[in-house]
């Protein structure tokens, strides 16, 4: 992945090499460890920036005018601890997502490079070509489908544990994560759990943005500039992933309205308003227009840069220690 993923791929095989069978599997191995050390990363600088994010994507600006006012009630009515709610089911979940996000596309890059873009009996075949960028903007999509059946629980139950503001824990609805997933459980079963897939699948296809331009500002980086690999790593993950956001977060505010709605029924949350998460988007537009779909885009974009630049810089950094 990266800068170093593209020079192993064209170091020519020395004699001692292992078979490309075990090499596959190496490669295979590596993205899915390192992406664990990738989640954490992630999670330790960004998770602040995200309880922001959702808490103004939920309400409107009766409650807080902006950015700055929700950080600041936050933390006046709930310590700075509030700005880490919900952190419990991200950091478990951050770290197997992006294992499976990661390792799924690592997969998914030599799968699409040896049997789309540069299989071996094409005759002309060349084994030190790289994948192209919309070819790993491609792969990103297959990895955000892949790793969306896993965020889609982690995401809905960390949205409704961001938007509880009570700051006495006997007064919110839920406990804490196991208690949100086993009320959500008990009374709408796993479909209830899931509540949100679709549209947690429609927000991770703009990962071709995301991984196709990663793989661009690394090319250019590395061939226009004087800077190390890690220091491209962490350029590059920063700038693609603030590039990720801006073709992808109306589709982000569209899914937290979706997933925060109240699912009625014996779940005792009030009556759902959104059937389904077309009906959210209307509602976004109905309320606010159009730029009701960039509300709390700021703090977004400012979490983008440093939460996926360091990992980014962590996980190519493990990569490059594994051995294999």
């Amino acid at each position: 992945m990266g800068a170093n993923l593209k020079e192993h791929q064209q170091q020519a095989p020395g004699p001692a090499t292992a078979p490309v069978a075990v090499q596959k599997a190496a490669a295979n191995y590596k993205g899915f460890v390192a992406g664990v050390f990738s989640g954490i990363a992630k999670l330790s600088v960004g998770h602040p920036f995200d309880t922001i994010k959702v808490r103004l994507q939920t309400t409107d600006a009766t409650r807080f005018s902006g950015p700055l006012q929700c950080v600041t009630q936050t933390i006046r009515n709930e310590g700075i601890l509030g700005l880490y709610k919900g952190a419990s089911p991200p950091l478990v979940g951050w770290m197997f997502m992006d294992s499976v996000m990661l390792g799924s596309l690592t997969v998914y890059r030599r799968l699409l490079r040896d049997n789309l873009f540069n299989p071996p009996w094409h005759p002309l075949h060349d084994p030190a070509k790289p994948l192209p960028s919309h070819g790993h903007g491609l792969a990103g999509i297959l990895a955000g489908m892949t790793v969306s059946f896993i965020a889609a629980p982690v995401e809905h139950v960390k949205a409704r544990l961001q938007i509880q503001y009570a700051a006495r824990k006997e007064e919110r609805m839920y406990k804490g994560p196991i208690d949100c997933l086993k009320k959500v459980y008990t009374h709408h079963g796993i479909r209830g759990v899931y509540h949100g897939l679709g549209a947690t699948i429609l927000f991770r296809s703009f990962f071709f943005f995301w991984w196709g331009t990663y793989d661009v500002f690394s090319r250019w980086m590395k061939q226009y500039t004087q800077m190390s690999t890690p220091a491209i790593n962490f350029w590059a993950g920063g700038l693609s992933a603030q590039v990720f956001w801006l073709t992808s977060y109306p589709s982000d505010v569209v899914k937290q309205r979706f997933m925060t709605d109240n699912l009625g029924g014996g779940l005792g949350d009030g009556v759902r308003r959104f059937p389904r998460w077309r009906d959210a988007a209307v509602a976004v537009y109905k309320e606010n227009g159009a730029k009701g779909y960039w509300r709390g885009f700021l703090p977004c974009f400012l979490r983008a840069f440093p939460a996926n630049a360091m990992a980014l810089l962590v996980f190519e950094g493990v990569m490059r220690s594994l051995p294999g």
